[in-house]
Order: C-alpha cells, then sequence, then structure tokens
C-alpha cells in the first residue's frame, strides 16, 4: 500500500505546485497566502510519504484529498483533478491493501521467491 499511496502523493506535489502558480495568476489573493497554503499542502504530501504505515496515516491522505477539492474555488480545475486525485488516493489504498495482503499470505506459504 505505501508504495502506490507515496506515488499518488508525489503526484500531488507537483499539481498543488502547479496550481499555486495558476492560482497566483488567476486569483486576487497575495503570493504570501497562495505559497504559505500551497507550500504546507507540498510539505503534507511528502511528510505522508513517511506517514503511512502509521496510525492516522490514510486518514490524513483523506483529509489532504477533500483538501485538494474544496482548492476548486481558487483554481476551478481543482475540482476536476481533486476528483481525480482522489479517486487514485481510493484505488492506492484499496488495492494496496490488497497487495499487502496476498504479499502476507504468500510469505506464509514459504512461497515468497528468495531475493538474497
Amino acid at each position: 500500500m505505501r508504495t502506490l499511496c507515496a506515488s499518488t502523493l508525489l503526484g500531488e506535489f507537483f499539481v498543488i505546485g502547479f496550481a499555486g502558480l495558476v492560482a497566483m495568476r488567476t486569483s486576487d489573493l497575495s503570493a504570501a497566502t497562495v505559497w504559505s497554503v500551497s507550500g504546507a499542502a507540498m510539505l503534507l504530501c511528502l511528510l505522508l510519504c513517511g506517514m503511512l504505515t502509521r496510525k492516522g496515516g490514510v486518514q490524513l491522505g483523506w483529509a489532504l484529498q477533500l483538501a485538494l477539492v474544496i482548492s476548486g474555488f481558487v483554481v476551478p480545475t481543482m475540482f476536476f483533478l481533486g476528483a481525480c486525485f482522489a479517486g487514485l488516493w481510493w484505488a492506492s489504498v484499496h488495492f494496496g491493501r490488497k497487495v499487502d495482503e496476498a504479499k502476507a499470505a504468500r510469505a506464509g506459504l514459504g512461497t515468497e521467491p528468495d531475493t538474497a
């Protein structure tokens, strides 16, 4: 699960940065406000990559997805992109857990390939 979710978060990192550039040009918000919010969200993406296996990491990821969709009020395209990333986040969590369960089952049977 961690690999899929981290990949989604890294994609969001770049999208948030580009959305910040758009917001600077198209909104009435100051550059300091835009980059404070965008920078905090980008930092959260990076921190979440390391927190995914900890309690609350996935839930914090869901909060980030909601914030991305809400950012559509500043940059309307983010309604669409936020929804796309929320779908990717769901798929990463859902299928990532299935992969983790399959790996655990395989390891329990002793059929894990030797990588030494």
